[in-house]
């Protein structure tokens, strides 16, 4: 029997009536081994075939279904024929195509190349598309049927095609398929919608309520197919979240100055990470403003405390609500979190209490203003708080009752500091005097202090330092002037230089640095503050060029303190004074110690350098402290002695304007520049009290002991007590400082894997995340490129890594990776830039860059394993091992954090694909699920772009892995490769 075609030889089987297993034996026969079945159409030409009449012919159906069912022809192949059938009046053809998409619809696979399985997603997009047209076509057929009084044949079709509808979709692997699909077709995708859109108009008149509930129902799966990776459980079950209470007191205690947008971005983090539902962690942020306003000490802090309460977190909240678009209503859930809140009323008594006045009231006003509560909400909260506080513990009236309290002070002060900065941008030799009236009002009680605060929670800090270098620079030098004009000059040099100090001292010193401009001047201050001002971390060198100037202008000052009955001020070139007075201290010491100098022109000289500005002051002890750390035990006295000398006050008629307001300034500054050093030689001076500790978090330690048995006993007393305070959070910042980033990481991973009950590791881990922000990146680092390779690597450590602890270990190592790379492209925030640390490790060498140089931890892991060539893909050996969606988007690599993340990836391929199996295979199981379970897409700009192509196949074997969802969250669907890989893999489930 000669065949001309594919055709032909169907038509020859239908006319011998030959069965189905016949046919097939004849088919193979007629064609023989090379093509395959679907490159010759082989669906297509049976459909077509028995297609031709107004009804299916059975016979070439059978031929059909049993090549399905024996696997000749591929399901994609079967689906993109029946999606070309169009005619949709032959009902009995429609049904019958039905019937044979009913045969394999909620069971489609694909073994092939990666081709083949998109092939597979575009014909099931196709299919999807055919079968809402043929709905769409069933309703319609209904609809006339019911106005002839005929509706019982379209009714049935109807419901038939709402049945493979339903059945397809619900079943979560197709709808994988068409996620992937819709992205490599997105045209195809808006004709989906388009389709969707006509059925819902046609079906909203259906009287039958099951077929249209069935159809919504089909529906809202086609809707969701979208944004089927970005929907998580919330917790509803938990009340409280230690990981924002301690983020919000770590900001308010250590970072006022930080970017709002920064904390915003580390806030949405732990929201969606922990799946925190929006009243909860609003309430969270609440409580903990409260709990830092409580326990802040008394002075400074809690001015700070009350200006980020009350200024800094209404605008958080206001960048929240923008971030949080998708949620119902975000003015209903800070209303839904004050209600929660009002509850909590001995928290509440005691804020009002500690200051003075009713908080929540504050609150909800400035909560108001911003539009976070509409206004009947706020009357209506307020009216409920008023009513708990008549049942308040009776606050002492009397000494009380006359302070202003400090929430109404700070929310004054924030406007005050916009005009401040309006007066400082008028031109200063215009009228000086004006100008030192309002910074003379500044100094007096605790003005200073309040408009800082407000400056920093609003972000106004950095301008208000800038202003006031530019009036510092100002006045350095002025030209044929009189006394009047001279004395006004020194002031407001004085006045500048000290707020200066403050500032650098309370905010940190990043705050007064200019962005480096090359080429323009740098203002002294700046120069002054850089090189000789005593920081926390920073060693001074007492012989530095910066401490040694023009000698003849060292001269002259020398002469001019000694000779002088006080300090000359007219024409007077006040930076250098301020840059020379090092050096001519030296001399006035060096003549001391030699009996040149009596103890009497000692107190004549410390005299007239603070007599008249403090900053001369303030510059001699800057030295004096660098000078003192450089003297043995027994040289000290006289170096310790002139610093109590500058310390105390002058008592004169004949001192400048402001000078006591001055002078406390003077003594604050001094105080926190010789608290090392007095505390290293074991000297104590005694500064004059203002009645305030201006250095509450200082010397926390208790001395004499091991700082790991001090680490080891906060972290119990925190883990404990379930949340992080603000000393806590200061003594654990001080360990940072002294043991580095390594010491402090691994020791506390070190308790968090002593933990043995499930509730105390999940607490530990959000603690520990809170505790890791006080410098996020480095300890990421460390985390992921040392201690985590350690712990997978030692087969002697894999007994750490049971589960609970190796559970919370995957959870914080993929929270801390996921925090650093979202943050790691901006700024490092001001207190992990102030920190000196160490070099932790060369990571460029540590982990090289190719595939021929292996890693040292590659190198560790192959000397265990039998099979060299572990990663590679046996299905696809052209792939290199290592091969990511990072490296197809050129991601950085000599980025130590991104380095890091690529080698801790190739380590997890490599373990999935070797042959031994243990706790350290189940760790990596845990931590993929933890990536999938906090990351809404694995698409680019996420950690698990780091994940070798080649891993995804691995990762299916493991059983809790090898669902849809987790391939596509674990692959990037932006790249047409990622689309491939993950359409391979779920095909194959």
């Amino acid at each position: 029997m000669k065949v001309v075609n594919l055709k032909q030889a169907i038509l020859q089987d239908w006319k011998e009536r030959w069965s189905d297993y016949q046919w097939a034996i004849n088919m193979k026969k007629f064609f023989p081994k090379g093509a395959t079945w679907d490159i010759l159409n082989l669906a297509d030409a049976l459909l077509e075939q028995a297609m031709i009449g107004p009804s299916p012919n059975p016979l070439i159906l059978s031929y059909l279904k049993y090549a399905i069912s024996s696997q000749m022809v591929s399901y994609s192949s079967v689906l993109t024929a029946i999606s070309k059938f169009d005619d949709f009046s032959r009902d009995l053809c429609v049904q019958a195509l039905l019937d044979i998409m009913d045969m394999f619809c909620d069971r489609l696979s694909c073994h092939g190349k990666a081709e083949e399985c998109i092939g597979l997603c575009r014909a099931l997009l196709s299919a999807l598309h055919w079968l809402l047209r043929c709905t769409a076509a069933s309703a319609e057929w209904l609809r006339e049927g019911l106005e002839a009084g005929t509706p019982a044949a379209g009714e049935k079709q109807l419901a038939m095609c709402l049945q493979r509808l339903e059945k397809t979709l619900s079943s979560t692997k197709n709808r994988a398929l068409l996620h992937i699909a819709k992205l490599e077709e997105a045209s195809s995708w808006t004709a989906i919608e388009h389709s969707l859109l006509k059925l819902g108009e046609i079906l909203a008149n259906l009287s039958n309520p099951q077929l249209r509930s069935q159809a919504e129902q089909c529906g809202t799966l086609i809707r969701s197919i979208p944004t089927m990776l970005s929907v998580h459980a919330e917790q509803m079950h938990k009340t409280g979240f230690p990981t924002v209470h301690a983020v919000i007191l770590l900001e308010g205690t250590m970072n006022l100055t930080g970017e709002t947008q920064s904390l915003v971005e580390q806030l949405t983090m732990v929201k969606r990470m922990q799946h925190i539902p929006t009243p909860l962690f609003v309430l969270e942020i609440w409580k903990a403003c409260f709990v830092g306003l409580i326990e802040s000490p008394e002075g400074t802090e809690e001015l700070k405390w009350t200006a980020f309460t009350f200024l800094k977190i209404p605008q958080v909240l206001v960048k929240l609500k923008k971030y949080f678009h998708g949620d119902k209503d975000f003015t209903e859930d800070v209303n839904c979190a004050f209600e929660f809140l009002l509850k909590l009323t001995p928290l509440l008594d005691k804020a009002d209490q500690r200051c003075n006045c009713d908080c929540t009231n504050f609150l909800l006003q400035e909560c108001g203003k911003q539009g976070l509560l509409s206004e009947a909400s706020v009357n209506n909260l307020m009216t409920k708080r008023k009513a708990d506080r008549e049942h308040a513990p009776q606050q002492k009236s009397g000494e009380n009752a006359n302070i202003q309290p400090n929430i109404q002070l700070i929310l004054r002060a924030e406007p005050t500091v916009t005009n401040i900065l309006k007066t400082m941008d008028a031109d200063h030799s215009k009228s000086p005097e004006g100008l030192l009236g309002v910074l003379g009002h500044m100094l007096s009680g605790k003005s200073l202090d309040l408009l800082l605060a407000a400056a920093a929670a609003t972000g106004k800090l950095k301008s208000f330092a800038r202003k006031f270098i530019n009036l510092n620079e100002f006045t350095t030098y002025g030209s044929e002037e009189s006394t009047k004009p001279a004395s006004v000059r020194a002031l407001l040099f004085d006045i500048s230089f000290l707020m200066l100090c403050h500032v650098a001292q309370t905010y940190g010193s990043e705050v007064i640095l200019s962005e480096s401009r090359s080429g323009a001047e740098v203002p002294f201050f700046e120069t002054w503050m850089q090189t000789c001002m005593p920081e926390e971390g920073k060693i001074l060198n007492p012989d530095h060029p910066c401490f040694r100037p023009d000698s003849t202008k060292v001269e002259s000052l020398v002469a001019l303190l000694n000779n002088s009955s006080e300090m000359k001020l007219v024409q007077m070139k006040w930076h250098e004074a301020c840059l020379s007075i090092s050096a001519a201290i030296l001399e006035i010491l060096n003549a001391w110690e030699n009996g040149v100098l009596a103890f009497e022109s000692i107190q004549k000289i410390t005299d007239n350098i603070k007599g008249k500005v403090c900053s001369l002051a303030v510059c001699a002890v800057a030295w004096l402290v660098a000078h003192v750390r450089m003297l043995g035990l027994d040289e000290r006295e006289k170096s310790l002695q002139m610093i109590r000398q500058l310390a105390g006050p002058l008592f004169s008629e004949n001192t400048l304007q402001f000078y006591n307001e001055r002078v406390v300034i003077m003594n604050s500054i001094l105080e926190r520049m010789c608290a090392d050093v007095l505390q290293q030689t074991a000297t104590q001076i005694k500064f004059p009290s203002t009645g305030v500790d201006t250095m509450p978090y200082w010397n926390l330690l208790p001395p004499k002991r091991p700082i790991k048995e001090v680490l080891t006993d906060i972290f119990a007393k925190v883990l404990e007590k379930g949340w992080v305070d603000s000393r806590s959070i200061h003594i654990f910042d001080t360990l940072l400082h002294m043991g580095g980033v390594y010491w402090f990481g691994n020791n506390l991973i070190k308790e968090l894997l002593k933990e043995a009950w499930k509730e105390h590791t999940l607490r530990a881990v959000e603690l520990l995340y809170s505790i890791f922000c006080l410098d996020m990146q480095q300890v990421t680092l460390v985390l992921l490129g040392h201690i985590l390779p350690g712990l997978l690597t030692d087969s002697s450590k894999w007994h750490s890594l049971m589960d609970p602890p190796g559970t919370a270990l995957a959870k914080l190592a993929v929270w801390c990776a996921l925090s650093s790379y979202s943050s790691h492209k901006g700024q490092a925030s001001t207190r992990q830039k102030k920190r000196h640390r160490e070099d932790i490790e060369d990571y460029i060498s540590l982990f090289p860059l190719d595939d021929v140089q292996p890693s040292k931890l590659m190198r560790l892991l192959s000397s265990n394993e039998d099979d060299a060539n572990v990663l590679s893909s046996p299905t696809d050996r052209s792939m290199s091992s290592s091969l990511s969606a990072s490296q197809l988007h050129t991601v950085n690599m000599r980025d130590p954090l991104n380095r890091v993340l690529a080698n801790l990836f190739l380590l997890i391929s490599s373990i999935l694909g070797s042959r031994t199996a243990g706790p350290h295979t189940q760790f990596v199981q845990w931590f993929m699920e933890e990536c999938v379970d906090c990351l809404e897409q694995g698409g680019r700009g996420s950690v698990l772009q780091f994940l070798p192509f080649t891993t995804v196949s691995e990762l299916v074997k493991v059983s809790a892995m090898s669902s849809p969802k987790v391939i596509l969250a674990i692959t990037d669907l932006s790249l047409p490769l990622g689309r491939q890989v993950a359409a391979k893999a779920i095909a194959a489930l």
